[in-house]
């Protein structure tokens, strides 16, 4: 398998899963903050990967190994939130994130959706798509990885 290969099949796979979110997102699953922060990462993955497969080297894909992990590392963190390991951010778990809404906006139902990052909306096979997104974002770090690897490989024989 080629460099660039691997630089396409780990950016194609950061935009699969940004379709997935916005494809849960569109069938009524709200993403919660920390959801949105495991988006950015695949983001600057995609973009990373065009950069790579125009300008070449191995800088660009660790980058993009970077982006990858940084998201996983996300995702785990949200799991672990998910599952009361530990506590996550004040602005969406809890009763913090409720602050601020009179009684009214909390009966209407047109008020506002609060969407809190410590509760599960969906799973598969007991993973949450927070676990979902961990697991797949550190399988595209390693075809990262092996980009550069093949990048490194092939500028000794050069």
């Amino acid at each position: 398998m080629t460099r660039n290969l691997f630089v396409f099949l780990a950016g194609s796979g950061s935009f699969a899963l940004l379709a997935g979110a916005y494809l849960f997102q569109a069938l009524g699953y709200p993403p919660c903050a920390m959801c949105l922060w495991q988006r950015w990462p695949h983001f600057a993955a995609i973009a990373i990967g065009v950069l790579a497969l125009r300008f070449g080297g191995r800088g660009l894909p660790l980058l993009g190994a970077l982006a990858a992990g940084t998201t996983g590392a996300i995702g785990v963190f949200h799991t672990g939130v998910e599952r009361d390991w530990w506590e996550g951010p004040t602005s969406c778990t809890g009763v913090s994130s409720l602050e601020g809404l009179s009684g009214a906006d909390l009966l209407t139902i047109d008020g506002p959706r609060v969407v809190m990052c410590d509760q599960v909306t969906w799973e598969l096979l007991s993973l949450s798509m927070a676990s979902w997104n961990a697991v797949l974002s550190f399988g595209l770090m390693a075809i990262w990885i092996s980009a550069v690897m093949i990048a490194k490989g092939s500028s000794r024989t050069a």
